[in-house]
């Protein structure tokens, strides 16, 4: 089978699956946006990847104008459109249509109909809310009139894919809502690409390059944008600034990582180190280096977002701290096999005493840190999860030709 694989960010484990499936026999090409500012998972070719696996990041050779909401959405079109001719050029029986914003998505699946052939949506996260939330605040106006639109469009995305993929139960009522059968949904949760991500030791050669040995390092690792709240790193700093074995590491770039550039500056936190993304070979030894592993999201945004960046902790072996809205699945899934401590967004009180709290109990963050590794090791099965999704694919594949 010929599988057209589009992760718009280019993260770890969808190349994961990426590989898994051709390593089964599937012609596969998976596709990222190369100037799409995230972390980005292992995207160069490997010495045991199956020939029958191709991976290509597009450009559009410019920045990615993120912030400028005109600008971007000319940007993602016209990336839409170089993502349909490389598709189409492949043609692929299935498309799965991955994490990836809804003007792409929408004309992967308009390619998919034209070809008859079978298309996945990964249900992600809920674009359209998003979307329309902040285009109300920026345009009060006109903002909620293109928001809606594209609430609506994200609908009508569901009704005309083949299979869905939700990566939590949360999901699957918005689905149902829209006439969508529970036989065309299927929860497959996120995971973290285990095998990519081994546990590594504190003294390690990048902490020792970046003079974090023997630190107790609180880290922040990922996109710091507008569904995140830089705020809480900083006081974080500011709570730890007079601890002379405490550091707040951030790898970030972007709109956060400016933010944060200035609250260093203007409050003098020292102990307050930005280093921009890593390359993924470096990630294991890097996040190795934090004794704490620090997850944000904002109150709005526990609806429709589930930050991955959590299932990647919990394959290092390192407790993890949230600020995160109580009823996001990352939350309760921290909270249920205790490999945290979790505090409401807008609780920065409650998320010093946590962090605190951990600073002090090293036993408390060993215990935590092996149940949270002891649920990758339980979860995060990819041979598992390949299964699933092979049959969701050749599923989607046979409707679209019946």
């Amino acid at each position: 089978m010929k599988i057209a694989f589009h992760d718009y960010p280019g993260h770890a484990f969808p190349v994961q699956l990426a590989r898994a499936l051709a390593k089964r026999g599937h012609e596969v090409l998976h596709l990222t946006f190369s100037e799409f500012q995230a972390p980005k998972g292992p995207l160069a070719p490997r010495p045991d990847d199956p020939p029958s696996l191709h991976l290509r990041a597009l450009t559009l050779g410019e920045p990615f104008q993120k912030y400028n909401f005109v600008r971007r959405a000319l940007q993602e079109r016209a990336y839409a459109d170089l993502l349909v001719r490389t598709v189409d050029a492949f043609a692929p029986d299935v498309i799965l249509g991955g994490n990836a914003p809804l003007d792409p998505q929408a004309k992967l699946l308009r390619l998919a109909k034209k070809r008859r052939c079978g298309f996945l949506f990964w249900h992600q996260d809920v674009y359209g809310v998003a979307i329309d939330k902040i285009l109300r605040a920026k345009l009060p106006v006109v903002g909620g009139l293109i928001g809606g639109w594209y609430k609506a469009l994200e609908k009508r995305l569901w009704r005309a894919s083949d299979r869905i993929v939700a990566i939590t139960e949360d999901f699957v009522p918005l689905l149902t809502a829209e006439g969508i059968g529970r036989d065309r949904i299927a929860v497959i949760e996120n995971w973290g690409a285990r095998d990519d991500l081994p546990p590594r030791p504190q003294d390690n050669p990048w902490s020792q390059a970046h003079d974090l040995v023997g630190k107790t390092v609180f880290m922040y690792s990922g996109t710091l944008g507008l569904k995140h709240n830089p705020q809480l790193l900083a006081a974080l700093a500011r709570a730890f600034r007079d601890d002379p074995d405490v550091r707040v590491l951030v790898v970030t770039e972007g709109i956060g990582a400016e933010w944060l550039k200035d609250a260093k500056t203007r409050e003098g936190l020292d102990n307050l180190i930005l280093l921009p993304f890593q390359p993924f070979s470096e990630v294991p030894n890097a996040i190795g280096s934090g004794a704490v592993l620090v997850v944000l999201l904002e109150p709005d945004a526990g609806v429709y977002s589930v930050p991955s960046k959590t299932l990647a902790y919990l394959c290092a072996n390192r407790p993890i701290l949230g600020a995160i809205p109580l009823d996001n699945l990352a939350a309760k899934l921290i909270e249920r096999e205790a490999a945290g401590l979790v505090a409401a967004p807008a609780d920065e009180a409650g998320f010093i005493a946590a962090a605190r709290r951990l600073r002090a109990d090293p036993a408390l963050r060993a215990a935590m840190a092996a149940k949270g590794r002891a649920y990758a090791d339980r979860a995060f099965d990819i041979d598992r999860i390949t299964d699933q999704f092979d049959r969701l694919l050749t599923e989607a594949r046979d409707r679209a030709r019946a």
